[in-house]
């Protein structure tokens, strides 16, 4: 008589059970990945910003701008205001492409950007200032709950 081969019940509810475990281990990892997405696009976001920043003060040294507290360059033929070298917070966007089109305020601070609703991680940006009569340059700073932000 030839002996029949194949799985018994007990062995495929040990194999379902352990897929089970499996997945229920690896689903977060997974189900956490849009957020992480977001987190590296605002990041993006900040290093777009600080190298227009800094393009934007080298135009306006040139310009002779850079030591003003209220100067004009042209940024691809648009009259930008500057404020010691580095673009004014409602200027930015002449500065920075997409930033009014693309990116939300996810705060009630309308100088931060990133994805609207997600306070994991998001831009704030801070106008150039005079402190003690020395210009203190505008900043970046990404700001957010999310430990991956900074």
């Amino acid at each position: 008589m030839k002996k029949q081969g194949g799985f018994t019940l007990i062995e495929l509810v040990v194999v379902i059970v352990i897929l089970g475990i499996l997945a229920v281990t690896a689903a977060p990892k997974f189900l956490n990945l849009q957020d992480d997405a977001k987190v590296s696009a605002v990041k993006g976001l900040a290093g777009a910003m600080k190298g227009a920043m800094g393009i934007t003060y080298g135009k306006a040294a040139v310009a002779g701008e850079e030591a003003k507290e209220t100067g004009y360059i042209l940024v691809d033929g648009v009259s930008t205001a500057v404020k010691y070298g580095y673009p004014t917070k409602d200027t930015l966007k002449n500065v920075v492409d997409g930033l009014d089109s693309d990116w939300a305020s996810p705060v009630s601070d309308a100088d931060t950007y990133g994805y609207e609703g997600f306070t994991g991680c998001y831009v704030l940006y801070t106008e150039a200032s005079l402190s003690g009569g020395v210009a203190v340059p505008a900043t970046v700073k990404l700001l957010g709950d999310n430990a991956n932000c900074n």
